[in-house]
């Protein structure tokens, strides 16, 4: 039985293989690989608490290399659960088992970049490159903890000389984002702009074969469907949180990614009754399912409940949500919507200087972020034909130059009492589980707004091809 389980787990089956594993062990429950695999499966199929306890299995028969157990029980805890304390104990569990785990390392100086630790997250990747100097992964990881204009010149340096050893083509990748973030801070632009061309080019490298290619036509016939599927006038919304009743009432932010989405949430997140949910990834599974809206609804808010007890609001700021608006309506009518905003040119210059997954493909080419912003543009302006009293515009650029005013325009759209205080920046507490983690820590600046002038060379093909969405004054 175990080596037709085993079987099963190499061929995807993944129910099935759950099933055998579980009649194996039900004849012998001492095996501690077999929990262990039985826990990896259960993870992939969002089934969380019986993850945790199957692991816990593996433990509890004294499986090898425990270390290994408590780090995927730790990315439960951290990426799915939001039970950052319950992480760290499993991270410091497994560093007990094993002093020299880096992979638990790695992730425990995550876990303190999360909640604002740069001293930390900083310690743990220098002991990291004192046990391995050639993890690049941890040098890049140091590199994008200090602040790029006043970073130490002697670490472009160092960067630049373990570019130049063998290394696989995600660490070169990783390497060369964070040369361009520090050439950028420095405003040396062409030399930065030079630097994230090759760290996207080694992304699309690192690859695996048959991804990270992009198809314009199959964006541009997905917003077609979308558009047909969701027709305007086919769905009457009221608008409002209050009409909604159950908790909690989920809060919807999105738009194009680094268009400020993670500002706006952290603003929200300040209101004493709201929970940030992050970058959930609860409905784009959902909407892949044929169950009632009803049900899926249901589904939704009990996740929500099992991640942020208490809370009266949640938000769930996946940006690329704004491709499910019209999935999102049909599930809560009421639900009110944010959608951040930002100028096309420093929008699209901001996605090509970061290191995103492969599977945002159009992310590795700047003519395709280009495209894959005019198909964005084309569905928002037909969700706004569709719902236009549930949609709220937050325009990154005039928030940060009117942040006052236009936070309170966004509280008052969402009926949350606004306060001022609100605006202060939090160093240390709540953890951000983005790229922006360390942005959104500031208080608020206006050096990103305009950022695209200092590549006005560099974005000549981009700037036709969205010449007619650029602002003209």
């Amino acid at each position: 039985m175990v080596l037709e389980a085993q079987a099963l787990q190499r061929q995807g089956r993944v129910p099935e293989a759950i099933q055998a594993y579980q009649k194996a062990l039900g004849e012998r429950p001492d095996r501690a690989d077999c929990w262990y695999n039985l826990g990896v499966l259960l993870r992939q199929q969002r089934q969380l608490p019986e993850a945790l306890a199957a692991y816990q299995r593996a433990l509890d028969y004294g499986i090898s290399a425990p270390e290994e157990v408590h780090l995927n029980r730790a990315v439960i805890y951290s990426d799915y659960l939001r039970q950052d304390s319950a992480a760290e104990q499993e991270l410091t569990q497994a560093l007990q088992n094993n002093p020299n785990y880096i992979p638990a390392l790695l992730n425990l100086a995550n876990l303190h970049e999360d909640r604002g630790g740069r001293s930390e997250a900083g310690a743990l990747y220098g002991r990291v490159l004192t046990l391995n100097p050639r993890c690049f992964e941890a040098l890049a990881r140091f590199a994008n903890l200090q602040p790029a204009a006043s970073a130490d010149n002697r670490l472009i340096v160092e960067i630049e000389e373990a570019l130049q050893a063998p290394a696989a083509a995600a660490e070169q990748a990783s390497l060369l984002f964070a040369l361009g973030r520090l050439r950028d801070g420095k405003g040396q632009y062409a030399a930065a702009f030079e630097a994230y061309t090759a760290a996207n080019a080694r992304s699309r490298a690192s690859a695996a074969p048959g991804t990270a290619t992009y198809n314009r036509k199959r964006q541009e016939d997905l917003v077609d469907q979308l558009i047909l599927r969701y027709p305007a006038g086919a769905v009457a919304a009221a608008g409002g949180l209050e009409a909604a009743g159950t908790q909690p009432q989920p809060i919807f932010i999105c738009g194009m990614f680094r268009s400020g989405s993670t500002l706006a949430e952290q603003l929200l997140a300040r209101h004493p009754q709201l929970a940030a949910g992050g970058e959930l990834d609860i409905l784009p599974r959902l909407a892949a399912t044929a169950a009632p809206a009803s049900s899926l609804a249901a589904t939704y808010r009990a996740q929500l409940r099992r991640m942020f007890p208490g809370a009266a609001y949640v938000t769930d700021k996946r940006p690329d949500n704004f491709l499910h608006i019209g999935f999102i309506k049909s599930l809560f009518p009421d639900a009110p919507i944010v959608h951040t905003s930002r100028d096309p040119l420093d929008n699209c210059l901001s996605i090509f200087f970061l290191h995103l997954d492969h599977s945002m493909a159009y992310a590795l080419n700047l003519l395709d972020i280009g495209h894959y912003f005019r198909q964005y543009r084309r569905l928002m302006a037909h969700w706004q034909r569709c719902y236009p009293h549930d949609l709220f515009e937050l325009n990154y650029d005039t928030f940060v130059h009117q942040p006052a005013r236009q936070a309170a325009r966004l509280f008052g759209f969402l009926g949350l009492d606004w306060d001022d205080r609100y605006l202060e920046p939090e160093s240390r507490g709540r953890a951000v589980k983005t790229a922006s983690v360390w942005q959104v820590r500031e208080p608020i600046y206006t050096r990103s707004s305009g950022r695209a002038a200092h590549y006005r060379d560099q974005l000549g093909e981009l700037r036709a091809l969205l010449s007619d969405l650029l602002p003209t004054s």
